[in-house]
């Protein structure tokens, strides 16, 4: 496992706010993670993610300073008309796995956050005119509870430790989806609250 923060600071640096659109679980959701996979996550080179902080990321957008307050309000207005023909839905958030770059809880079913990401990036695209690339250029919904801020040892052990763990995957309705201003410092991931959108308004 190697880390996740160097393979972006190419294309979003330490220390800059971009824009990204998430699902975000409720705190419930997000504290019970937390404490199940607590000693999981504390290990070396590893970045536990607190729960306050906790995201099922739907689109890493272009950088807050290169995105005019205009183009975002239209964006975020695309986005609502949208999604207000999308009925809230259930999204379960698997048993973490060990992948190359964190510990993800992969999300089902995809299809109905695949369509939340398609609605965020043609918004977007179509606003801005494609400046920005459209990350993740393919989507599959997930969490990650902890990253890897350097080269990590001992993955066959935390396997190992998931292979004992008795917990099961959790869900929870997603109802809406935000916008948010997002940053790292190299260790761990937060954001400024922009917009939310609801999802099924349409009557």
């Amino acid at each position: 496992m190697d880390s996740f923060f160097n393979t972006v600071t190419h294309r979003w640096p330490e220390g800059r706010e971009d824009y990204h659109w998430h699902i975000l679980p409720p705190a419930g959701i997000r504290n019970a993670l937390f404490e199940s996979y607590k000693n999981l996550t504390l290990r070396e080179n590893m970045a536990p993610v607190q729960p306050e902080w906790y995201h099922v990321t739907l689109l890493h957008s272009g950088p807050v300073s290169e995105i005019t307050d205009d183009e975002i309000a239209a964006i975020t207005e695309q986005v609502r008309k949208q999604c207000a023909t999308i009925a809230p839905f259930d999204l379960t958030l698997d048993r973490p796995s060990v992948g190359t770059v964190a510990l993800e809880c992969a999300g089902r079913p995809g299809e109905p956050a695949r369509r939340l990401w398609e609605i965020t990036a043609k918004a977007t695209a179509a606003v801005t005119g494609e400046r920005f690339p459209l990350i993740p250029p393919v989507y599959y919904p997930h969490a990650s509870i902890a990253y890897a801020t350097g080269p990590v040892p001992d993955r066959r052990d935390m396997k190992a430790w998931l292979s004992d763990c008795p917990t099961q995957p959790v869900t929870f309705t997603a109802e809406n989806i935000s916008l948010v201003a997002q940053s790292h410092d190299g260790r761990e991931i937060t954001w400024r609250h922009v917009a939310s959108v609801p999802l099924g308004t349409a009557s």
